[in-house]
């Protein structure tokens, strides 16, 4: 059993292995996050995240995903930034990728982590332990709510009040017994900025989140075309949007983070969209080594940046944004006369007559079609 000795033991090995806040909980008191799990899924609100609902059993509690566990040590690390990701969005021609991904994949970083304080446990207990960094069906916000760690905001992510929105969180499942005293408090009161901010309206109500509309389902986890409805919204965000929780004003409560191995990868600030229009495969896999950004592949990545090039209304990517049209990928190929139309309706037009009666698919005569009356009905 968890004693408040052990506790406190536990606390020191996780700060000295560089978490930055720590908490536990046991893993009763699922059945508000079970039904808000089935009332997302029932609505479709998870889009193509089939393995939601393909897991959704062991999501529903952590003792489904692990019989023997039976508390969980809830770490969390901070990622607060000094920049204004608001700010960054004003600069239409270059790139913006969310906060969590200018840097090395924080999965690798946290899990080693989280293995030291896990080997460190079972020195000291003999326990049986399992370690989670959100890639397991594991509710990782409900538990760090739980845990005492904070309170899931009505942006739907957690919400410190020592960090504010800038959290990492990792799990360490235990089969020690504890008995949970947190008392769970929301502090969002009657604060909507999240709500408010959000381009895409993805926040339907308070603690409620329709992932097909938001922009980092959108550039991420989204496999197949954006729909036309999304894509201005989307500004110059290759990968990700952070809006939701810039706003939050418990961020600024939040200090730089100071973890080495999660420091900003220089490159990744805000990179030039002209520079990235050019990439080939090769370039991409190079130059996004070791980051999150290699996990969407380079056909998704060219075509979040085709998006952001066709918000950017800088002419002199048109060339490039040409050369795309030869694309053998469906997906660039099909943003690319998306980005033609937006940036130079004269030079579309032009390609438009050469190359319409030749295009076999609906997909790209859709995209032709772009500014016709027809297009909304094929």
């Amino acid at each position: 059993m968890f004693t408040k000795e052990l506790i406190k033991k536990v606390k020191k090995i996780s700060y000295e292995a560089g978490f930055d806040d720590f908490g536990i909980t046991d893993l009763e008191n699922f059945e508000f996050y079970s039904l808000k799990l089935e009332e997302f899924i029932k609505k479709k609100y998870h889009g193509e995240m089939t393995w939601m609902k393909e897991k959704k059993l062991f999501r529903k509690n952590p003792k489904n995903l692990w019989l023997e566990a039976r508390s969980a040590i809830v770490l969390g690390i901070n990622y607060g930034t000094k920049k204004n990701p608001i700010v960054e969005l004003k600069e239409k021609k270059k790139a913006y990728i969310s906060i969590y991904s200018r840097r090395k994949d924080y999965h690798k970083v946290i899990k080693s982590k989280l293995k030291s304080v896990a080997r460190s446990l079972q020195k000291i207990t003999k326990s049986k332990v399992k370690v989670f960094v959100d890639t397991a069906p594991l509710m990782e916000k409900p538990l760090g709510q739980n845990a005492g760690i904070g309170w899931c905001g009505k942006h739907t992510n957690l919400v410190s009040k020592k960090f504010g929105s800038w959290l990492f969180l990792g799990v360490i499942l235990t089969d020690i017994i504890y008995v949970n005293k947190n008392s769970v408090i929301n502090h969002c009161g009657t604060c909507e900025k999240c709500k408010k901010i959000c381009p895409t309206n993805a926040i339907t109500r308070s603690f409620v989140l329709d992932a097909r509309k938001c922009i980092s389902y959108l550039t991420i986890e989204h496999k197949s075309h954006i729909e036309k409805k999304f894509r201005k919204q989307i500004g110059n965000r290759i990968f990700g949007c952070d809006d939701c929780l810039a706003v939050c004003p418990w961020n600024k409560f939040a200090k730089k983070h100071e973890d080495i191995k999660l420091k900003f990868i220089e490159k990744l600030n805000m990179p030039n969209l002209n520079k990235l229009l050019k990439f080939t495969e090769e370039d991409y896999k190079i130059y996004f080594v070791g980051t999150p950004i290699r996990r969407i592949g380079y056909v998704r990545f060219m075509r979040n940046v085709l998006i952001a090039v066709s918000n950017s209304n800088d002419k002199s990517m048109v060339e490039e944004v040409k050369n795309h049209l030869e694309s053998e990928h469906e997906l660039i190929k099909a943003m690319a006369i998306w980005a033609l139309f937006c940036l130079d309706k004269k030079k579309f037009k032009l390609e438009k007559i050469k190359r319409y009666a030749l295009e076999r698919r609906i997909v790209f005569k859709k995209e032709w079609s772009v500014g016709d009356k027809l297009y909304d009905n094929m």
